[in-house]
């Protein structure tokens, strides 16, 4: 990656955006590095749009020509087109029109691109995500307060205040005795969310700048990261932007175990502790109260802090009435060719996602929520917490699209099985009720479909569960019925209508 950090602000300069941890990336980048003479060449990052990785994208004097995954040719052709001055638009994608040194991704008119907004994500794919003279940060004199006062509620699995509004917590570990730290949480070993590892890959800094302003608010001078482990190419990544700007705290990045459980907020101060055992932590007192090493902790994902930061610099963009201010990125994956994570307004409806992937095969449902998240046959509702909560479906910014090609009872089995093997072990309805879930689902298999008794251990274990597995683990299942409890019954008739379960029947 070139180290001109003015490079992006040029009026000619080549863009490749891809996954940091994308060899094929790092090849059309070294591709357009060979062939050019005088225009930079810069790696960007992700887009958050998988399909049209690796894209280059040229600009010239305020508009830029995309071209998704070109081979070494094509890319040689670009750039000596653009060597001579001029924009190459043969066979482009698109070619989209902005001002000059724009800090945001321009959207093309359609594609996959162009679906929902691009606030949050703006910088991804679209400005060195190591450039500190690239990014334009909340001033230094700048705390939280602006974006506290807006009701912002956190967002991810990973979130010690997920969907309730941050400043819970913010206020608390301001008034707590102790040295206040602030946590971003980005350890998901899960490969549905895409979200954070989104914002960590294409605009590092940015999360940076929002922590740092949380930081100022509730009066901490150190930040910790937490990675997964297993994710050594972004861990790298982000420790180089930590080293690479200078900001009024001191960041540190940690890598954490490549467990489901070590994702969990209290669970991953557990493992920031370095705890031989990952469990949730028993609550009261909140992280807030006594969290790493007994200090006041804010604990947020990448997502929470970067909206933090978006909210401070374009306060605007945040309507007050709303129940779930600011924006929502979902990213949408199962049955498609690619994933994809977009940003949606509040305005908007979970089924726009659709449009940013292609569907392999003839739609069936969709789960929304991530591993735990809920069934639905219906996208057709805002994607806020509230809605979302409401109509009994999962808030982590996931929606999966699975086909006619999928058996709803096998799927709802096999989360239900990750769920007993993935629980901490902590409480008795994560340890017991997870593995009687299972064991009721697998009974269908022999002929016995205990509908109410699946229901009311699933009422129990949300009602009593200390961790998060335990007390989400039930709706995947519980929400399948709900929309194809036929399906349900035909197995334990002996028959899978999808045709996949012969062997188990």
């Amino acid at each position: 990656m070139i180290t001109d950090e003015g490079a992006t602000a040029r009026s000619v300069v080549v863009r490749v955006a891809a996954d940091v941890a994308a060899g094929d990336g790092d090849i059309v980048a070294e591709a357009a590095r060979n062939a050019a003479d005088s225009v930079p060449v810069v790696e960007t990052g992700p887009t958050g749009i998988a399909g049209v990785e690796p894209l280059v994208l040229a600009t010239v004097t305020g508009r830029t020509a995309f071209y998704p995954a070109p081979d070494r040719a094509t890319v040689r052709e670009l750039v000596d087109v653009m060597e001579a001055g001029d924009l190459p638009t043969a066979d482009a994608a698109a070619v989209v029109g902005h001002e000059e040194g724009a800090s945001s991704l321009p959207v093309p008119d359609d594609g996959a691109l162009s679906v929902g907004r691009r606030a949050v994500l703006g910088p991804c794919g679209w400005v060195d995500p190591l450039a500190p003279g690239a990014h334009e940060f909340v001033a230094a004199e700048d705390d939280a307060g602006a974006a506290a006062e807006l009701g912002l509620l956190g967002r991810g699995r990973g979130d010690a205040v997920a969907d309730h509004p941050v400043t819970e917590a913010w206020d608390l570990a301001r008034e707590t005795d102790g040295d206040p730290v602030v946590v971003v949480n980005a350890n998901e070993a899960d490969h549905r969310p895409r979200a954070d590892r989104t914002l960590l890959a294409g605009a590092p800094l940015t999360v940076l700048d929002g922590a740092a302003a949380v930081a100022r608010y509730v009066g901490a001078t150190d930040v910790v990261l937490h990675l997964n482990e297993s994710d050594a190419t972004l861990v790298q990544h982000v420790r180089e932007a930590v080293a690479r700007v200078d900001l009024p705290v001191d960041p540190r990045v940690v890598a954490g175990a490549d467990e489901h459980r070590a994702g969990a907020p209290t669970a991953a101060l557990e493992v920031l502790e370095g705890a031989e055992r990952i469990e949730p932590r028993l609550q009261p007192p909140t992280p807030a109260e006594h969290g790493l090493y007994g200090r006041p902790t804010v604990v947020h994902t990448p997502r929470t802090v970067a909206q933090v930061r978006h909210a401070l610099r374009a306060p605007a963009a945040f309507a007050p009435e709303a129940t779930d201010p600011g924006t929502r990125l979902v990213t949408v994956t199962g049955d498609v060719a690619a994933p994809a994570t977009v940003e949606l307004g509040t305005d908007a409806t979970l089924g726009t996602v659709r449009e940013a992937v292609t569907v392999d095969g003839r739609f069936k449902l969709a789960t929304v929520g991530g591993v735990f998240g809920g069934v639905t046959g219906d996208l057709d509702l805002p994607p806020g917490a509230p809605a979302l909560d409401a109509a009994g479906l999962g808030t982590d910014g996931v929606v999966e699209l699975l086909t006619e090609g999928t058996c709803v009872v096998a799927e709802a089995g096999e989360r239900a099985r990750f769920a007993a093997e993935a629980n901490s072990g902590r409480c008795v309805p994560g340890r017991e009720g997870t593995q009687q879930l299972a064991e009721l689902l697998r009974d269908i298999y022999q002929g016995s479909f205990r509908s109410d008794d699946i229901r009311e251990l699933a009422r129990v274990m949300r009602r009593t569960s200390n961790c998060q597995t335990g007390a989400h683990a039930p709706r995947p299942v519980t929400t399948a019925m709900d929309e194809f409890e036929a399906e349900f019954r035909a197995h334990a008739d002996g028959r899978c209508p999808s045709g996949i379960c012969e062997e188990n029947l």
